[in-house]
């Protein structure tokens, strides 16, 4: 029962419906409490010959009518009940969603896209059942079957009631040892599902890799694995659930050969009457769903503790960065970076050390080095991704973790190397910044980014789908959608890391000019390793193993010689010979 301790936050925001729904069940038992108890006395009467015909039709007539209106009230309750245990998952959902937003990257490499997806699917529907069914169960089995049995007792015997409630013992033993297996097998089928799914997920996202290297039947028998895995774990939660209902129905079983035995004594005896032990029967078959819901009950709240365990489990992570309150200025301000040193956790060599820079705004700085050099990690602190310890990063001498990290990179236009397109038309994913943007332009940032040619030959122009993460369409043409998406948001800052990589040497030419064309009032960040990028820069870092080699514009690069130079040179010698 402690998770419903535990949802008891939702319980008071809803206690209206709660308490609604609760009420019109009591109101239900009351009513449903009177026909048995008619019944007898109609059975008795008629065995007595008491009853005239009208007198039977009248009874019996407003006892259908009573049932009719406990039908319209079960209606209403349980609209009120699941309709807020419905919301619950609706709360849930947004509240991990929000959650998820606050992580930093180190939070996805902890936890998989599928064992995450999983957690926000089959574990909340989990928690809403226990908030839904859970509350029913709970509440329906509680009321109906006290009533009952105080009627029972008090109206017709409590001797044959005591008869009765003799197997319940067996019962509730039986049923508490199955309720901790269950939890136990849920929880294993859960984590289960959650490799399911990104096994899932994985095998549709590399779909193309599998099939280019000819690994189809080895991934088929890798996904079987996982499969049979997550198959053999709910088999062993169905084979709990199986021995729920027998314990059940024998127990209901023995209960009434109990009572039918020791009624139809009492009645021989004359201690009781046809219509009493009628009316007994009546009464003990009312126990019938608070007995099943019992069991039921135990099933939900075990279910639902274990899904809730693991949804605590994510809620329960710190973000590893914290929002700040301060407002950014109005103005546009400089941005520096003083790092003395940073290190990844977990690793022990630095990856940036005594990297000092001065950005102002409307200028544009060049960022190049080898492969590992540490020009992700410097955009990653930019973008505050990370915090660093020795050091700091400020905006107009005030301190990122200061701001609010929200309107922080809402500053920010990023084109990452590996653009992300959603499974939209490409009007939508370039207005993705700026939903409210009209055609026109979405058409000119399209046109700034070369892309608008290539989306007007397509059969349906800008209402083309582009498929899932932008499968229909070439990496080139990937690049400049994202391109054109950020040059959409005109955000103070435009990062591009990498983002030419795919584009063709002229192209990147018309990119890069237009780029500067309107580069007066805006600060870039271009990383590349297509120097020919850098050379617009008001100036250019050289990052190598970590720190900055070399910095200057790009004629003073090339007059000092050294690897920003050599690599220029190589780059040429390679564009000559393709061209040739």
């Amino acid at each position: 029962m402690r998770i419903f301790v535990e949802l008891s936050w939702y319980f008071r925001q809803q206690w209206k419906r709660y308490a609604g729904a609760i009420g019109f069940l009591m109101l239900v038992s009351l009513f449903e409490l009177i026909p048995p108890k008619a019944i007898g006395w109609l059975v008795d009467g008629v065995m007595a010959g008491d009853v005239s015909r009208n007198t039977l039709l009248t009874a019996l007539g407003g006892i259908a009518a009573l049932w009719g209106l406990v039908y319209v009230l079960r209606v209403v309750w349980r609209v009120w009940l699941f309709g807020a245990a419905a919301e619950l998952g609706t709360v849930l959902r947004d509240k991990l969603y929000r959650h998820f937003t606050t992580h930093s990257p180190r939070f996805f490499e902890r936890y998989r896209t599928g064992d995450l997806m999983a957690r926000t699917t089959n574990d909340v529907k989990a928690v809403v059942m226990t908030a839904g069914e859970g509350v029913l169960t709970a509440a329906d089995s509680a009321i109906m079957g006290l009533a009952v049995l105080v009627v029972m007792t008090t109206t017709i015997s409590w001797e044959l009631t005591i008869l009765a409630l003799l197997p319940m013992p067996v019962m509730a033993i039986l049923v508490n040892r199955f309720g901790t297996q269950l939890h136990h097998r849920f929880s294993a089928s859960q984590a289960a599902f959650s490799s399911l799914s990104d096994e899932t997920q994985s095998s549709l996202n590399g779909i193309r890799m599998i099939r280019a290297f000819g690994l189809e039947q080895q991934q088929i028998e890798r996904f079987n694995a996982v499969a049979d895995d997550t198959g053999e774990k709910n088999m062993d939660v169905a084979k709990v659930d199986a021995m729920f209902d027998p314990v059940i129905y024998l127990t209901i079983g023995a209960s009434f050969f109990c009572s039918i035995s020791g009624g139809g004594y009492l009645v021989a005896t004359g201690a009781m009457t046809l219509g009493e032990l009628t009316a007994f029967t009546l009464y003990q078959g009312l126990m019938i769903w608070p007995m099943l819901a019992i069991a039921w009950l135990f099933n939900i709240i075990e279910r639902g503790s274990a899904a809730w365990i693991r949804i605590k489990e994510l809620l329960n992570e710190t973000p590893d960065l914290v929002d700040g309150e301060k407002d950014l200025p109005v103005e546009r301000e400089t941005l520096s970076v003083a790092i003395d040193q940073f290190t990844w956790r977990g690793q022990a060599v630095p990856a940036l050390r005594d990297v000092h820079l001065d950005l102002p705004p409307g200028k544009m700085l060049g960022i190049a080095g080898p492969v590992g050099s540490g020009k992700s990690t410097l955009l990653s602190l930019l973008l505050r991704f990370e915090d660093p310890i020795q050091g700091f990063v400020s905006y107009g001498g005030i301190y990122l973790p200061d701001f609010r990290l929200g309107e922080w990179r809402a500053k920010m236009a990023v084109v990452t190397q590996t653009p992300f397109l959603f499974s939209r038309s490409i009007a939508d994913n370039i207005a993705l910044g700026k939903p409210d943007a009209t055609r026109e332009e979405i058409r000119t940032a399209a046109a700034l980014a070369c892309i608008d040619d290539d989306i007007m030959q397509f059969p349906e122009g800008y209402e083309t789908q582009v498929g899932e993460k932008g499968i229909t369409l070439s990496g080139g043409q990937k690049q400049r959608i994202s391109i054109a998406r950020a040059l959409l948001l005109d955000a103070e800052v435009l990062i591009l890391d990498d983002a030419l990589s795919a584009v063709d040497g002229r192209t990147e030419h018309h990119i890069l000019k237009n780029l500067h064309d309107r580069a007066q009032h805006q600060t870039t960040v271009v990383i590349a390793h297509r120097l020919s990028a850098l050379e617009a820069a008001d100036e250019i870092i050289v990052l190598q193993k970590g720190h900055i080699e070399e910095r200057g514009t790009h004629a003073e690069l090339l007059d000092a010689n050294g690897w920003y130079a050599e690599m220029q040179h190589y780059q040429q010698l390679e564009q000559a010979l393709e061209e040739a």
